[in-house]
């Protein structure tokens, strides 16, 4: 007889928020991470109905912050998740050895997966891709890739992918290309592969095209939203999907813009949230910039959006 209970989600599915990290002067001067007001940022998501959060990547500010800050702040998000609720750290770093060590750090506070740039030192080959693959998966934590060439300057073909997950090395891949056409070649180069979104303003043709997971930047700012335009393009509701995502979709831009940091931090202090400032070498919006980031924002707070 089939039992009621729902299968358990698997851990990188759903809406995983890329969360920002709210930094505050500490008693000298210097900016730190601002732990406390990190982590009730992480509680409020849970409570408003995402699936997870990704700490340390490149929302994150990952690349400015110290081995230690890094270990803190996935430590406050394993503290500050419920049951059920998926820490999927990022694991960047410069080569295998850094990225692994990471993956270690993330396992042994309780971490239910990671999340893998390749290595970013320099514009690595396929053997060097491989290698580092490997590296981390030997932690033992199933590992989401993360395929970024325009910051990285490695691309994680379909068909490289392919022989990532083949080799036992990935279970899915953060696709942030921005070429929505990849995901049926992914599918066919790498079944079995999780398909998960990567850019906010692809979410909708990535959804129809068999995405199971977003990890995402502007559900730190619209959390229900986004979770019911995440599930109406997963679903193929058009008549739900599209009208929000033609609602949502000035926001969700920014989120491949070079100030999407900033963008995205803004609008966590505009609905009560700490977004804040960035750590440098990231400087505050300029003038235009701000404005128009602001006035979408604005606009979709006035429409009652959550």
């Amino acid at each position: 007889m089939p039992s009621d209970t729902p299968s358990p989600r698997t851990p990188w599915h759903g809406v995983i928020v890329a969360a920002s990290l709210p930094f505050h002067h500490d008693s000298s001067g210097d900016l730190v991470p601002d732990l406390a007001a990190y982590g009730e940022n992480v509680a409020w998501l849970a409570a408003n109905g995402v699936h997870g959060v990704a700490p340390n990547g490149s929302l994150g500010e990952y690349q400015t912050l110290t081995v230690e800050e890094r270990d803190a702040v996935v430590a406050t998000a394993v503290a500050n998740a419920p049951e059920g609720f998926t820490v999927m750290p990022g694991v960047g770093a410069y080569g295998g050895r850094e990225s692994k060590r990471h993956a270690q750090a993330a396992k042994d506070l309780g971490c239910q997966a990671v999340m893998a740039l390749p290595p970013n030192a320099y514009r690595a080959d396929e053997r060097a891709v491989l290698e580092h693959y490997e590296l981390v998966a030997s932690v033992g934590l199933p590992v989401t890739a993360y395929n970024n060439p325009i910051d990285t300057k490695v691309d994680l073909s379909p068909a490289l992918l392919g022989q990532l997950h083949r080799e036992g090395f990935i279970v899915g891949v953060k696709e942030f290309s921005g070429d929505v056409r990849r995901s049926y070649e992914i599918a066919e180069e790498a079944p079995g592969l999780d398909l998960l979104i990567g850019s906010d303003d692809t979410v909708l043709e990535v959804g129809l095209a068999g995405g199971v997971g977003w990890v995402a930047g502007y559900p730190q700012v619209f959390p229900r939203a986004c979770v019911e335009l995440f599930e109406a393009s997963v679903a193929g509701d058009l008549d739900r999907a599209l009208p929000l995502y033609r609602q949502l979709h000035p926001v969700l831009r920014w989120d491949s813009k070079t100030e999407f940091v900033q963008a995205i931090k803004l609008g966590q202090d505009m609905v009560g949230r700490t977004g804040g400032v960035c750590r440098p070498p990231r400087q505050p919006l300029a003038g235009e910039t701000e404005r128009v980031v602001r006035t979408a924002t604005r606009a979709l707070v006035d429409a009652g959006v959550k």
